[in-house]
């Protein structure tokens, strides 16, 4: 969960836990991915609902909330069904205004808060984090999906908001789908990643995985 997936992240655990899952919500804030990745690695986890894999954006941006260059891959790894969304890829995130490096003080920041600067992913970037995506699924053991919401991975990055861009977003969205092994669903619908079809829509794949 980030601030930017909320909403998704909320009715997507409310789907899981109706059907008698415990679930464990985890802040992508670079602890939490961690600490996600070694209680998959460890076998406590069963599957996994990625939403948010915005640390991916830190890890290649250089920004404050990157949980290293592994992030995405337990799953793979320990062979439990999952489901990578590419969530709120379209930012990198800073502490205050003042720290952002200087190389990216001409990039298009946004203050999430007095603490937290967020700047907007660009195309080479998006390419890069898309093939994190796409390795992390290539290397899966078990069942794995991949949704991709065209009209946005973020709350800010939804029509009229700050971040949003279709076009920088396709780039990660084209990476994905090129780097990609044959074989491994790639299904692309017309939402924002908070919407409630496609929170839906993932949480109810990600049943009928564990059903299998």
């Amino acid at each position: 969960m980030f601030g930017n997936t909320t909403a998704a992240v909320d009715r997507a655990r409310v789907v899981l836990e109706g059907c008698g899952y415990e679930v464990l919500v985890f802040h992508a804030t670079g602890t939490g991915g961690k600490t996600m990745e070694d209680l998959i690695a460890d076998g406590f986890i069963v599957a996994s609902l990625d939403m948010t894999t915005t640390e991916l954006a830190d890890q290649v941006c250089g920004g404050v909330l990157s949980a290293g260059p592994n992030r995405c891959m337990a799953a793979s790894r320990a062979g439990i069904p999952a489901v990578l969304v590419p969530g709120c890829v379209d930012m990198a995130n800073f502490w205050g205004i003042d720290t952002v490096p200087e190389k990216y003080r001409s990039r298009q920041l946004y203050q999430w808060n007095p603490n937290i600067t967020l700047m907007r992913t660009n195309p080479e970037e998006n390419i890069r984090i898309g093939e994190m995506i796409a390795a992390a699924a290539n290397a899966a053991t078990a069942p794995v999906s991949i949704f991709i919401p065209l009209k946005g991975v973020s709350q800010l990055d939804s029509p009229a908001g700050e971040f949003w861009d279709p076009k920088v977003d396709r780039a990660c969205f084209d990476a994905i789908k090129k780097n990609l092994i044959p074989g491994i669903p790639v299904i692309e619908m017309d939402h924002n990643v908070n919407d409630p079809e496609f929170a839906d829509k993932v949480a109810g794949t990600l049943l009928t995985m564990l059903e299998k």
